[in-house]
């Protein structure tokens, strides 16, 4: 069994770009945790930030155990994550008090800041992780990692950089089994949707979620997708293990 941690930043965001693929993950056995950077407090035009985050966590643990997942919120703020010394030491720790073998994370381009600031804090916690001098004690007394954890990342927004150029992934995983789940999983996080609407225009944001699943499915010619980058740039883990545990069945590669 496998110890899986999906590091996003708010909640509703792992359930948007790879619910699939962890209730896949955690159907076969594994132990997936979901860790949101917020609890989501800026998401409301009418909560003050510590009613809505109230509301949004007890989404993001509901929206977690739809996919057989566990639910964490790293109490970061809305529009304040930042790639600096505090933050990167503080999910340094983070990943020390897990222990993760496999790490899945934002996407280093996406259309938001906390988004992109995830990315890169969870990439280089991932090298921190096993580094002993690297002090986090202020923040967990949990040992360093034994080596540096599997690391990939997830699609952005419509699978599109800030440009609204396709990014296109290394792999999709065929999700169409565990479709469901993940829409039913998004469909927890009940506050969202009126944010969407007024605050993005977006009116359903399940079915803009389905589109955008089916858009990346296409790319691999099956129903429901999600795309992954295998981050193997030395000295990060170069082994395909999200691929292995997932099985040559459900993973659609590009020549």
């Amino acid at each position: 069994m496998a110890r899986i941690i999906c590091i996003h930043a708010h909640p509703d965001d792992a359930e948007i770009f790879l619910g699939g693929t962890l209730a896949l993950l955690a159907h076969r056995g594994h132990e997936v945790t979901i860790v949101t950077m917020t609890p989501g407090d800026c998401g409301t035009k009418e909560h003050p930030p510590e009613v809505i985050s109230r509301m949004r966590r007890a989404e993001g643990a509901a929206g977690a155990e739809r996919l057989g997942a566990k639910y964490l919120c790293a109490e970061f703020r809305d529009m304040a994550v930042f790639n600096n010394d505090e933050s990167r030491r503080r999910v340094t720790a983070l990943l020390r008090d897990l222990r993760p073998d496999l790490v899945l994370t934002a996407s280093p381009t996406d259309y938001h800041c906390d988004h992109e600031a995830t990315s890169y804090l969870v990439r280089d916690a991932c090298f921190g992780a096993g580094c002993p001098n690297y002090d986090c004690a202020a923040y967990s007394p949990a040992p360093a990692l034994e080596a540096i954890p599997h690391l990939y990342f997830a699609d952005p927004a419509e699978g599109a950089d800030r440009e609204g150029r396709v990014v296109r992934p290394d792999f999709v995983v065929d999700i169409s089994s565990a479709f469901e789940a993940k829409r039913d999983s998004l469909a927890c996080h009940h506050s969202q949707r009126q944010w969407l609407l007024e605050h993005h225009g977006m009116d359903n944001y399940l079915d803009e979620m389905e589109k955008w699943t089916r858009a990346r499915g296409k790319l691999a010619g099956v129903t429901y997708g999600e795309g992954f980058r295998h981050y193997k740039i030395h000295p990060y883990p170069q082994a395909p293990l999200l691929e292995d545990l997932l099985g040559a069945g459900l993973v659609n590669r590009f020549v």
